[in-house]
C-alpha cells in the first residue's frame, strides 16, 4: 500500500532522531549547567526527561530528591524557580554551542525523508529546544539537505511534552487532519507519549536515540551482545511508553512502514 493513502505528513523530533546520534548535545548541556553551580548530576538523572522542553526538563532535575539536596548543600537553599531561570539562562548558550557541534544529519535520515516527499506526505518537525537553541542546528541541518516545512520548538505552545500541543500546532498550521494520519518519530518516551496523545501513530526510534545514549561510534564500539541489549532496552521503554512501531534508526523507517499492517 502507498504511504500516501495512509498518512499526509510526517513529525519528527530532532537530537537523537535526525541529527546528534546519542542525543549527546543536551546532555553535556545540562551536566555542565549544573556543574557552574556546583552541582553534579548523573548522565542517568539528564536523560530521565530529555524530551521534554528545556524549561520543564531543568524543573524536574531540580526535583528530584538527591539533586535538590546536593543543590541545598552547594548553594546552601532548597532551588526554586529563580534557580530554575537562572540555570536556563546559562543552558541556552551552552545548548546552542553543544548542539552546533551535534548537528550532523543521521544516516539515512535524508534518503527517507526524500522518499516520504516523494510519496506525497509533507516534514514537519518539534523539539525541546527554543528557537534560538535550534538556530545553528537548522542552519547546518538546511546545508546537508535536510529542512523540514514546519517547526515546533519548546515555549510555542502552552505546554511542552508529553501533552500533544505541538503535534496540534503543527497540524493546524499545515492544515492537517485527522491525526490518525500522522506519524510522530521521536527518540524519547515524552515524545512516544506526545504521539500517543495526539492521537497519532507513533514510531520510536531506539539505537540512535537517548535510550542507548551512546555516539555513533561508541555504540558500533561495543560488543555485539552488549550493544543489542542496550538497543533492546530502550526499544522495550519505548514500546512501554505506547510506541505503535519501534525501530533502531530513522533509516529503517520506510521498510517498516511498509511491514507493519497499518
Amino acid at each position: 500500500m502507498n504511504l500516501r493513502d495512509r498518512f499526509d505528513l510526517a513529525i519528527f523530533d530532532w537530537a537523537g532522531t535526525t541529527v546528534d546520534f546519542g542525543c549527546c548535545a543536551p546532555l553535556k548541556a545540562l551536566l555542565e549547567a549544573f556543574a557552574r553551580h556546583g552541582v553534579e548530576i548523573t548522565e542517568t538523572e539528564a536523560r530521565r526527561d530529555m524530551g521534554k522542553s528545556k524549561a520543564d526538563h531543568v524543573g524536574a532535575l531540580l526535583a528530584m530528591p538527591r539533586v535538590a539536596a546536593a543543590w541545598t548543600e552547594a548553594n546552601g537553599k532548597p532551588p526554586g524557580e529563580v534557580d530554575r531561570e537562572t540555570l536556563m539562562r546559562d543552558l541556552g548558550p551552552l545548548m546552542r554551542d553543544q548542539a552546533a557541534l551535534a548537528a550532523s544529519l543521521i544516516d539515512g535520515v535524508r534518503p527517507t525523508v526524500d522518499a516520504l516527499k516523494s510519496a506525497g506526505l509533507r516534514i514537519a518537525s518539534s523539539t525541546g529546544y527554543t528557537r534560538d537553541m535550534m538556530a545553528p542546528v537548522l542552519a547546518q541541518a538546511a546545508a546537508q539537505g535536510y529542512a523540514p516545512e514546519h517547526l515546533v520548538c519548546a515555549g510555542e505552545t502552552p505546554f511542552g511534552r508529553p501533552s500533544p500541543l505541538m503535534i496540534y500546532k503543527a497540524c493546524a498550521e499545515l492544515g492537517v487532519w485527522p491525526l490518525s494520519r500522522v506519524i510522530k518519530i521521536d527518540d524519547a518516551v515524552a515524545g512516544i507519549a506526545e504521539g500517543r496523545a495526539a492521537g497519532a501513530f507513533t514510531v520510536g526510534v531506539a539505537a540512535s536515540g537517548n535510550g542507548v545514549g551512546l555516539c555513533a561510534a561508541g555504540l558500533a564500539a561495543l560488543p555485539a551482545a552488549e550493544r543489542r541489549a542496550r538497543i533492546a532496552a530502550a526499544a522495550r521503554a519505548l514500546a512501554a511508553a505506547g510506541a505503535d512501531l519501534v525501530i533502531d534508526s530513522v533509516a529503517d523507517l520506510l521498510p517498516a512502514l511498509e511491514r507493519h499492517p497499518g
